[in-house]
């Protein structure tokens, strides 16, 4: 079964790390002073999901076990909520302050495809206009998800596969399926196994798809040598929370997967991500700020240390954007490889979903094999979804993208398409940005700038086989090795 497949690539490519506690051995030698992440602290009490009646079978729907649970826990003050070997089917599960869910070596929770369980109504009460994701917290304190085992979100049963991205093989098993084929995009809509529509058509349902795990406005969370996969959407989404730890989870999905984000953290304060090993179908690590004045009244992102984390397939290794209307400020990232992403370190925006993202530091970073840019700046992205484009209805007059204060030290990528691309925005360049000892073997161009200013570069060799693309005319104190470049 799939869910078994991704259980062993788990094993493979885990990370070591999983039990460490003294998070301050994290915090030595910082470029800049982060405030420090706090252990999260659950009582001892434990119970088990094998004794509120729930079966391990792969059939049995155990959705009633882990609401009583999580409740029996929450009535003892909180605890751990131990998840044995086996395969757990379960619907949605929804989290309480002082409760671990502490899944084991040998054990998945599998999601059920049937996606009527989790469609909810609006808050007007039209029926069926979204669907809670699989395991959600909100408005808690001391939540954990733990342990060596698997969440499984059966995603296949929910993403739009595009048929330019998706074998032979992999295009004959999605439409023997059923669903319905428009636009070469294939849609699981009208199954053949009977699970239900929760909408009346292939675009409503789309806009219904959920994520694995969404966590909003909590504080002290751990997620903790877990296997994340397979996710209809995002995999891993915290929001407006304070005091998150992520330490050696691993997330994948299939490279295709719409929308597979792995990890999206949005508004949040004060947050260590490490020993963590990722490949999916979208943003690897990723950094959201939230879009308008919605996004700033959620607070910024602030004080981040991203550490000894792989990421192997992603659109970006490490991502910031494209909306942070509320502001970055204060991120490390360092020791970390990328290897085989679209792009190595990617900063994405555009106007109506920008912000002041600032002091920004990323040294110690290994690359190989990265797609298209090992570093890039785009201050005019536009999200191309299959249905909806996030970025069609933005307020393009306001909330420009302001990158600034970045400083990339001890860079390696031994091969990419292209180095070092930055393009700001007429009026708002890329700004104060700092490179020393990059090291990039590129099979195109070197550098392509356009719409930057006070750039400092020294130490670094970024070649490719074609000239470089620098546009004099926008760019202001580029400075390259010691020679101007901007004249």
């Amino acid at each position: 079964m799939k869910h078994l497949l991704f259980a062993m690539m788990a094993v493979v490519i885990s990370v070591a790390g999983v039990n460490a506690q003294n998070y301050s051995q994290y915090y030595t030698d910082l470029p800049v002073q982060l405030k420090q992440v706090q252990a999260v602290v659950i009582p001892d009490s434990k119970v088990y999901l094998k004794d509120f009646n729930a079966v391990a079978d792969g059939k049995t729907l155990n959705t009633e076990a882990f609401k009583k649970a999580i409740s029996a826990l929450s009535k003892k003050g909180g605890g751990h909520l131990i998840v044995t070997e086996g395969v757990w089917k379960t619907g949605p599960i929804v989290l309480k302050s002082n409760i671990d869910l502490h899944v084991e070596k040998g054990a998945v929770i599998l999601f059920s495809e049937d996606k009527s369980l989790y469609a909810q109504p609006d808050s007007k009460g039209n029926p069926k206009s979204k669907c809670d994701p699989f395991i959600r917290a909100s408005k808690c304190e001391n939540i954990s998800i733990t342990g060596e085992g698997v969440i499984d979100g059966q995603g296949d049963y929910w993403r739009p596969v595009k048929k330019s991205k998706a074998s032979d093989e992999e295009w004959a098993r999605f439409t023997a399926m059923g669903g319905i084929v428009e636009k070469e995009i294939w849609y699981p809509f009208n199954l053949n196994n009977g699970i239900p529509n929760v909408a009346d058509n292939t675009t409503n349902q789309e806009k219904m798809r959920n994520h694995l795990i969404s966590i909003q406005d909590s504080k002290n969370i751990l997620i903790q040598g877990i296997t994340l996969q397979n996710s209809p959407k995002f995999h891993l989404v915290p929001s407006r929370c304070q005091n998150l730890i992520i330490d050696g989870i691993t997330v994948l999905c299939p490279w295709n997967a719409q929308n597979g984000d792995a990890i999206d953290i949005g508004n949040t304060q004060t947050v260590l991500v490490v020993n963590s090993t990722i490949s999916c179908g979208d943003d690897g690590i990723c950094m959201k700020g939230g879009v308008g004045e919605a996004g700033v009244a959620a607070g910024a992102n602030e004080d981040y240390l991203i550490q000894n984390n792989t990421v192997y397939r992603a659109h970006g290794g490490f991502v910031i954007g494209s909306e942070f209307c509320a502001g970055m400020k204060r991120m490390v990232v360092r020791n970390c490889r990328f290897e085989g992403t679209d792009i190595g370190l990617r900063f994405k925006s555009a106007p109506g979903r920008g912000g002041t993202c600032e002091d920004i530091y990323c040294y110690d970073i290994k690359m190989k094999d990265i797609l298209n840019e090992a570093i890039s700046f785009e201050t005019g992205y536009e999200d191309k979804g299959v249905v909806l484009s996030a970025t069609a209805g933005d307020d393009k007059s306001k909330f420009y993208p302001d990158f600034c204060n970045f400083n990339f030290s001890n860079i390696v990528c031994e091969s990419t398409k292209n180095g070092i691309k930055i393009n700001g925005l007429k009026g708002f360049p890329v700004h104060h940005l700092v490179f020393n000892n990059v090291i990039i073997t590129a099979k195109n161009v070197g550098y392509e700038l356009k719409n930057v200013e006070n750039v400092l570069i020294s130490n670094s060799i970024v070649k490719g086989k074609k000239d470089d693309k620098i546009d004099a005319a926008s760019c202001k104190k580029v400075v390259i090795n010691g020679v101007r470049a901007d004249k």
